[in-house]
Order: C-alpha cells, then structure tokens, then sequence
C-alpha cells in the first residue's frame, strides 16, 4: 500500500498595486469634463422643435478650454463629455450618440485650425461660429449617408445653419464673458497679493 504524497500548495505572491499618478493638469480636465456633461444634461432637458436641434450649452466648456489650456485639452473635455452624457442618458451607440461624436470631431478639427489663427482677429466668438457650422456640417453628413439617405435633408440646412450661426454668436459671447470674469478676479488676487507684500515690507 503506498501513501499518496501531498504537494505543499504553492506560496502566492502579494499582489501588486498599480498607482496612477493624477496631475493636476488632470484634475483640471475631469472638472471641465464635469461641466460640460452638466450643461450636456441640460441641453437634453430643453424641448428641440427638430431633432439635432440644441443649443449645445457643453460647446462653452470646450471654448474655455481650449483658450486657457489648448486643443489637446479641448479634445479631451470634448470627447468625455460626448461619452459620459450618452452613459447617462442611455443613448450610448444609439443613433443620437454618432450624431454627437460625428458632430465633436468635426467642431474639433475645425477649433484645431481656427486656433492657430491670430487672436487679433480671431477670438472666441469666430472660434464658436466654425465650431457650431463644422458641427452642423458633420451632423447633416452623417445623416444624409446613413439615417436618411435621401437629397431631402438638405431642404432643412437654412434652419441648421440659422441655429447654427444664433447658437454659435451665443455660446461665443457667454464663453468671452466668462474668461472676461475669470481675468477680472485673478487680476484682484495679483492685486490683493502685491498689496500685502508691500504691506509685509513696510512693516
């Protein structure tokens, strides 16, 4: 009769963490992103007399992201909010979603010419204005190829292009107020901050 040996069981190694370093240029983006996919909900809340038809209230986050932090940047809140608004309103590869990602990719590509364009001229109202028709154009392509192949679409371009261009000068001139805003408060701050400088070096 033989004994059956047993084996000792193997020692599992301890497993390893894996940390990811989160930089504030990071946190910057999440918090634009989480902007932008509030103003995304809300647009989704607001009653469209056609489909495609919005405001595009997120577009704001992207202008303002792109002005202080670049296209890179604007590319990031862009795409974030296009995914985690369709997550949350259960679009996601819905037909609305491609509209949607169609649409960002083209305002970005068009925010990705626009940008290098001299600000003398150029400001956030032009870049809003080629943003919204590149979004209009990317939206309609679509469409015409895929939702609605017929010549028919193309009767209702006056109306994209009219809200087009309404929407666009908006989101324009809320995203220059808000950067006007913005230079106004860090301006006091550097005020406060010399003032107290001088203030220590009096005393």
């Amino acid at each position: 009769m033989t004994r059956s040996t047993i084996e000792p069981e193997e020692t599992l190694s301890p497993a390893t963490t894996v940390e990811l370093a989160v930089t504030a240029k990071d946190k910057q983006i999440a918090r634009l992103a989480a902007a932008a996919v509030g103003l995304a909900l809300v647009d989704a809340a607001i009653p469209l007399p056609l489909p495609g038809v919005k405001p595009g209230l997120a577009n704001i986050i992207t202008l303002l992201a792109l002005a202080h932090y670049g296209w890179r940047v604007a590319v990031w809140v862009s795409l974030l909010r296009v995914f985690a608004s369709a997550l949350l309103l259960g679009q996601f590869l819905a037909p609305g979603f491609f509209l949607s990602l169609v649409g960002a990719i083209a305002s970005l590509l068009a925010l990705g010419l626009v940008y290098r364009l001299p600000c003398r001229w150029f400001g956030l109202v032009s870049w809003s204005l080629f943003a919204s028709f590149a979004h209009m154009a990317g939206q309609i392509a679509l469409a015409r190829l895929w939702l609605v192949p017929h010549d028919g679409i193309f009767r209702l371009l006056p109306l994209f292009a009219l809200t087009a261009l309404l929407f666009g000068i908006l989101n324009g001139l809320v995203a220059e107020g808000i950067r006007g805003q913005k230079s106004d408060i860090r301006e006091q701050e550097s005020g406060i901050r010399r003032q107290r400088i001088e203030d220590r070096g009096q005393a």
